[in-house]
């Protein structure tokens, strides 16, 4: 008898013992990324709520500015931020994954420009609108031979550069599309992408060092984003994302 009730407790107490662990998402507003007005919350939030569900996770979702989800993160309002890029400096306050995407910062030209990218020495006869505050790559942004114009934002750049005022501007590929298929849809076979990007940058989740098991959420995300890719979720989910 004393068996069987050890038996009959620890099934009753198996649903609790196998409900699977919450774990707070923060992002910060970044379409087609990141955006609750998004199908799936954008590609980034679709990708690792998926990934973190098949780990053994349950999610809740929370969109801030960047400065506040960083600073949410250190102070253990949030476990993971969804969308880093790597820095040495965030490894103090958090364990970063493998990455799960790639952002790639691409320049765009006039439809038949013809303009050569190979190094940034080829880029100093053009003007080139950035979006200001914006940290495109170390050697872009401390180039002092390259003709920047600041803008307050890539639609900006994107009719600056269509009219001619510019020519070039740059912005995160996925980004870029995602606009062109939008708001700039009459400019989209008007503008065409140079061949090689300025930078790659990996998408990592963060999660906070002070979890207790931070090193374990990650290897379990990991896994659980190869296993997408091994059985066509993954490109499933990027080609629903992408226009």
């Amino acid at each position: 008898m004393p068996a069987l009730r050890v038996w009959l407790l620890l099934l009753l107490l198996s649903p609790a013992l196998a409900a699977a662990e919450a774990l707070r998402l923060v992002a910060d507003p970044w379409p087609p990324f990141n955006d609750q007005t998004l199908p799936g919350k954008g590609l980034a939030s679709d990708l690792v709520e998926q990934a973190l569900k098949r780990a053994g996770y349950t999610t809740s979702y929370a969109e801030v500015p960047w400065e506040r989800a960083v600073r949410g993160l250190k102070r253990g309002d949030y476990d993971v931020l969804i969308n880093a890029w790597y820095s040495l400096e965030r490894t103090e306050y958090g364990y970063y994954s493998q990455p799960y995407l790639v952002n790639r910062i691409r320049f765009l030209q006039r439809k038949g420009s013809r303009i050569r990218f190979e190094t940034l020495a080829d880029l100093y006869p053009y003007t080139i609108a950035v979006i200001r505050g914006y940290a495109y790559s170390k050697e872009f942004d401390s180039d002092p031979y390259l003709l920047k114009v600041g803008v307050g934002s890539f639609e900006i750049a994107a009719r600056m550069l269509h009219a001619g005022r510019v020519q070039l501007t740059l912005e995160d590929e996925l980004v870029a599309r995602h606009i062109l298929a939008g708001t700039l849809s009459p400019l989209r076979d008007e503008l065409e992408f140079l061949p090689q990007p300025l930078s790659e940058n990996g998408l990592h989740i963060l999660v906070r060092r002070s979890h207790p098991r931070y090193r374990e959420i990650a290897r379990r995300f990991d896994a659980a984003i190869q296993a997408m890719s091994d059985d066509g979720s993954y490109a499933a989910t990027l080609q629903r994302h992408t226009p």
